[in-house]
Order: C-alpha cells, then structure tokens, then sequence
C-alpha cells in the first residue's frame, strides 16, 4: 500500500527595523523555522548577495543539505539490502543557481560527492553502483527540477 506523508514546519521573519519593507534595503532577511517537537531552531537569511546574513542557513544551502541528507540516508538503507558494510560517509556538495534577469533563477545542477568507506574491498565496486538506486529512493531528488549528479569515492576501512 503506498502511503501519503505530510510535513509541517513554521518560518518566522525577525527582519522588520522598525519601517517594515518600506524599501528593499530597509528590511532584514533573518528568519528561524520551526517545526513541532524538534529541539532546535535553524536560523535563516538569504544569501549575502541578497542582503542577508553570513552566519545564518540560507534557503539554497537548505536544498543542499536536504539533497545530500536524503541521498545519504537512501543509500544507507540501500547498501544494507545489498549486503554492503558502510563504516563511513561523508559528503561535500555544490549546487549551481544561474539568475534569470528577471529577480529570479533557478538551479541547474547539484553535485553530490559522498566519499564512502566499506568493510572490505570486495564491496568497493557495488558500493559506487549503488548511487544509481539510492537516487531514485531519494524523495527530495525526485522532487526537483534539475540534475543532481554523484562523484562517489569508495574507500575501504582500516578498522
């Protein structure tokens, strides 16, 4: 039976100076999000080149994060049904967003490049296959409009 999921967060704006959005710089971009029963807060801004602030999570940075969580999480579970020890992941992605002239844009491209570490060597080849079939678990990478693309490194553990 296939299921439906729903997901609530709250996002709050903190920006407002004292003249509220009278003008395009008179406002702050920072805001939080929320979401029922979590722990923790994530503060957010726009990107520094929107006029927001460095130190917070900016909403691409967000969509980063959330393609790489839910690619790494898919395949871990994937590589347990196949059999193949994960004793390590870590990822560094990049994203490309090309502006349209307009005030908008859109990304083109996210690049995942996950560096696994496997039990033993026999997994190595199967552990870099195994992309192909977590991409297509993945929720969030099914759910956009652009590429997202993997440059795996497969090493194999020294414990």
């Amino acid at each position: 039976m296939l299921g439906e999921h729903h997901y609530e967060i709250e996002v709050e704006w903190l920006g407002d100076r004292g003249t509220g959005t009278s003008g395009y710089r008179a406002y702050g971009r920072q805001h939080v999000v929320r979401a029922p029963g979590k722990l923790h807060e994530i503060a957010g801004s726009s990107d520094r080149t929107f006029h927001g602030d460095r130190d917070r999570w900016n909403p691409e940075e967000l969509l980063l994060a959330a393609l790489s969580q839910c690619h790494m999480l898919s395949y871990l579970h994937v590589a347990t049904n196949h059999g193949v020890v994960v004793r390590g992941y870590a990822d560094r992605p990049t994203g490309h967003m090309r502006e349209d002239g307009k005030g908008g844009g859109a990304f083109v491209e996210v690049v995942l490049r996950p560096q696994i570490e496997v039990a033993d060597a026999s997994m190595s080849e199967l552990a870099v296959a195994l992309h192909a079939e977590a991409s297509e678990k993945c929720f969030i990478a099914a759910s956009v409009a652009f590429p997202v693309h993997h440059e795996p490194v497969v090493t194999v553990s020294r414990r």
